[in-house]
C-alpha cells in the first residue's frame, strides 16, 4: 500500500477536512484519509498511484502541496470502531437533551432552554456528519449537510422571531427554576460528552470539531443557568430573551458552516 502526504496550507478548521473528504469521495484507490489539522497535513493511504488525487486537491484551492509518497507494510486499514462508538454516545446524549430541553423550554416559556435545545440538535447533526467521516462512504453527505443546515436555519429563524415577539408584547416571566435545573442536567450531560471524547487521542478534524462544539455547549449551558438566576433576581424575562437570542445566532452560524460543506 502507498502512503502519500500532502501539506494543505489553508486547512485550519473542520470545514476544510469535510470539503476534502467530499472532494475525494468516489476514488476507489483511497482506503483511508488521516488528517493532522494542527500541522495542516493530509495523509492518504491508497493501493496504487492516481494523479486525480492531487488534481482534486488542487481544485479546492486550499494550498495543497505534495510532500512525499512511500510504500508501507500496513496490510489493512486500522480499525476506527472506537471513534464510531464515542460519536454515537455523544450523539445520543445531545439528541436526548434536545428533546428534554425543547419540551421543558416550551412549558416553562424559556427561550433560553428552547434555543439551547436547538443548539443540541445542531450538534447532533454535526456528530452525524462526523460519523459519516469515520471510514464510511460519503456519497450522501452533501445532501445531509444541506438538509440539516436549512432545517437549523428555519428553526433558529422562528426562534429569533419568537424572541422579538415576546420582547414587544411582554410575555410572562419564564420559569427560572426549570431553566436552572434542566440546564444543570444539560451541563452534566455535556461534561460527560467531553469526557467520552477525551478518551480518543485522534487529532482528526471531525473529532477536534466534536470537542470544540461540546466545549461551546458547556459555555452556553452556564449562560442559561446564569440567565435563570438573573430572571429570579430581576423578575424580568429580559435575561432569558437575551441568552435565547445569542444562542439562536450561534445556531444560525453553525448551520451556515454546515451548508458550506454541502456545496
Amino acid at each position: 500500500m502507498k502512503v502519500t502526504t500532502f501539506l494543505i496550507s489553508k486547512m485550519d478548521c473542520p470545514s476544510e477536512e469535510n470539503l476534502i473528504r467530499m472532494k475525494l469521495d468516489g476514488l476507489s484507490e483511497i482506503k483511508q484519509l488521516d488528517f493532522d489539522i494542527e500541522n495542516r497535513k493530509l495523509t492518504v493511504y491508497h493501493i496504487h498511484d492516481n494523479p486525480e488525487i492531487e488534481e482534486r486537491l488542487n481544485d479546492l484551492n486550499l494550498g495543497s502541496k505534495l510532500l512525499k509518497t512511500h510504500e508501507t507494510d500496513k496490510a489493512e486499514i486500522k480499525e476506527q470502531k472506537s471513534q464510531t462508538k464515542l460519536l454515537w454516545a455523544v450523539l445520543l446524549i445531545n439528541f436526548s437533551f434536545f428533546v428534554i430541553e425543547l419540551i421543558t423550554g416550551i412549558f416553562s416559556k424559556s427561550m433560553g432552554l428552547v434555543a439551547d435545545s436547538l443548539d443540541m440538535l445542531a450538534d447532533s447533526f454535526v456528530y452525524i456528519l462526523s460519523l459519516w467521516a469515520v471510514g464510511a462512504a460519503l456519497s450522501r453527505k452533501k445532501l445531509v449537510a444541506r438538509l440539516s443546515g436549512y432545517f437549523q436555519i428555519v428553526l433558529a429563524s422562528l426562534g429569533i422571531v419568537e424572541v422579538i415577539r415576546r420582547f414587544i408584547f411582554s410575555e410572562n416571566t419564564p420559569g427560572y427554576k426549570t431553566m436552572i435545573v434542566v440546564s444543570l442536567f444539560a451541563l452534566a450531560a455535556n461534561a460527560v460528552s467531553m469526557w467520552i471524547l477525551q478518551k480518543t487521542k485522534s487529532k482528526e478534524a471531525h473529532i477536534t470539531a466534536s470537542k470544540i462544539f461540546t466545549s461551546n455547549d458547556i459555555i452556553i449551558n452556564i449562560g442559561v443557568i446564569i440567565a435563570g438566576f438573573a430572571v429570579m433576581l430581576s423578575n424580568s424575562m429580559l435575561p432569558d430573551l437575551i441568552i435565547g437570542m445569542i444562542v439562536f445566532i450561534i445556531v444560525v452560524q453553525g448551520a451556515l458552516r454546515i451548508l458550506k460543506l454541502g456545496k
